[in-house]
């Protein structure tokens, strides 16, 4: 690896909060649905931000490591955000459940006996931690994977090129006075 492993904490971190903002958000996480846009973008910021830290061009190993690492705090990021935005949003959701079963006739009773289940308020707290341990879990795994892959192409992508090498000739020594 051509840099420490200090110089990878700030881009790892800065391409891990976009991976994991973006994945959180309702409407923009569905760009994870298109090939995981948005964790392989982290592990690609994340390369992105560590090149430009680096005055030599970086390895793909570089832009792998920094885009796992990136990958795991997007995780964490995804799952502490979405919380709060589930709480605001959920309501809204099990409204608008309840309107459909209120509003559709004929659906068929597995459908329906879903979106009852779905719009019911008696979710249990062991419930909500065991699913928030679970989307941990998923995350994790996908942002390992995608995310790396993601600063690997970046790293490639962004690498700098070295500036044309001169050669260092060492002066010859003075001629030796008799």
């Amino acid at each position: 690896m051509s840099t420490t492993t200090k110089g990878f904490i700030q881009p790892a971190f800065f391409g891990g909060l976009v991976m994991g903002l973006l994945s959180a958000l309702p409407l923009i996480s569905v760009g994870n649905v298109c090939c995981c846009l948005w964790v392989i973008g982290g592990g690609l910021v994340a390369a992105y931000l560590l090149q430009q830290n680096q005055a030599t061009p970086i390895t793909p190993g570089d832009g792998a490591l920094v885009g796992l690492l990136a990958g795991l705090i997007g995780a964490l990021v995804q799952v502490v955000v979405s919380i709060p935005i589930s709480m605001v949003v959920g309501p809204m959701e099990r409204a608008m459940a309840q309107r459909f079963l209120e509003m559709a006739g004929n659906v068929p009773p597995e459908i329906r006996e879903m979106f009852e289940r779905y719009s019911g308020e008696g979710r249990s707290m062991a419930f909500v931690i065991i699913g928030r341990i679970f989307a941990l879990f998923f995350w994790v795994c996908l942002g390992a994977v995608f995310s790396t892959i993601g600063g690997l192409i970046g790293a490639l992508v962004f690498k700098k090129n070295l500036p044309p090498g001169t050669i260092d000739v060492m002066p010859a020594p003075p001629p030796a006075s008799i």
